[in-house]
């Protein structure tokens, strides 16, 4: 009876100790259900829209490794359509920063906050993606373009949610001269 109790609480204290091993060992495969946004210098230089705001989320939190560049520019985008089709889209992305890009098919409909727009994915070479996102208020546009090392183009949702976060929506406003 002895040997029993023994065997049971040895079994019992390894599958204890192997399940706490999978709860808290480190991920390397899964990213962050929280994406870690941290805000970086905007590596490009000055044009007529001015510089933007450049983040960065690390491959442990995001999946890949992916920078992202915003910026708004003013009263660049119809009123009254919004960001309705892929043409729009091409003509306010901020692809002169990174040329060679190839569209990956076709765009779709995103929501940003309170704002409508629309999205793309496109090849940068052999070894990136961009996805290029850009949202209006009334004439203001807001231009995302997030860069995938390793042609990972399924970042979006981490994305959007960034840019809808409280944070950036705050700046969306104060940049429009909306409060």
């Amino acid at each position: 009876m002895r040997r029993r109790a023994t065997v049971a609480a040895v079994l019992g204290f390894s599958a204890a100790a192997a399940l706490l091993f999978f709860v808290l060992a480190p991920s390397k495969s899964a990213p962050s259900p929280h994406p870690v946004w941290t805000e970086v210098r905007w590596p490009f230089p000055m044009d007529q829209w001015g510089e933007g705001r450049a983040f960065q989320c690390r491959a442990a939190d995001c999946g890949s490794d992916l920078k992202l560049y915003v910026r708004a520019k003013i009263g660049f985008c119809s009123s009254t359509i919004g960001v309705a089709d892929d043409t729009e889209l091409e003509r306010l992305s901020d692809f002169d920063f990174m040329p060679g890009a190839v569209a990956h098919g076709a765009g779709h409909q995103i929501d940003v906050a309170w704002m409508k727009g629309r999205s793309r994915t496109y090849a940068m070479g052999s070894r990136s993606t961009a996805t290029s996102i850009a949202y209006n208020n009334d004439s203001d546009a807001l231009v995302a373009t997030v860069v995938a090392e390793g042609a990972d183009a399924a970042a979006e949702p981490a994305v959007i949610a960034f840019l809808g976060s409280e944070p950036m929506r705050h700046w969306v406003r104060k940049t429009l001269a909306l409060e």
